[in-house]
């Protein structure tokens, strides 16, 4: 089974996958409301708005596994995305990304290797997966943001 072909619902739980990004360039974040990283939304979604038309996307995964950082309903995630950062980007269900219940999607994801050399489990909230056109994956810690130049080369060099 692909990472394209494993099953996610989306925010308001419809069933979906990442199977319509197969191809293209995304950049998969678990992301969360109540964190000092939570800023990076304003980013994320000037990435989503500057190279979309070139065939990239931004998927938004929110996880509640840190700290409680993401305790709200599958609409107030939603309406606090769109009012306060303007998130048009989509955004999945609320799921774990590390232990037991890891989500099948993280348990893929988390097999990759940092630009940082870091392998294993998701440290913080805002962790990012640039899934190639071609099938790569790179990994950028938390604290990268979506202005980082090392992550917006990547994102540059997968589109072209």
């Amino acid at each position: 089974m692909s990472i394209y072909d494993i099953p996610l619902h989306t925010l308001n739980g419809d069933d979906a996958s990442l199977a319509p990004y197969a191809g293209q360039t995304t950049l998969v974040v678990n992301v969360a409301s109540k964190c000092g990283l939570t800023p990076q939304y304003a980013g994320l979604e000037v990435l989503q708005e500057t190279y979309s038309a070139r065939g990239f996307n931004v998927v938004g995964i929110p996880c509640n596994q840190f700290m409680g950082q993401e305790p709200g309903s599958a609409e107030e995630i939603q309406t606090f995305c769109s009012t306060t950062y303007g998130v048009t980007f989509p955004l999945f269900e609320k799921v774990d990304v590390n232990g037991d219940e890891r989500h099948p999607l993280y348990a893929e994801l988390t097999q990759a290797t940092g630009t940082d050399g870091y392998t294993g489990d998701i440290r913080w909230n805002f962790e990012k997966f640039l899934l190639g056109p071609d099938g790569t994956v790179q990994r950028f810690a938390p604290q990268v943001t979506p202005e980082d130049p090392n992550l917006v080369a990547a994102i540059e060099a997968a589109l072209s």
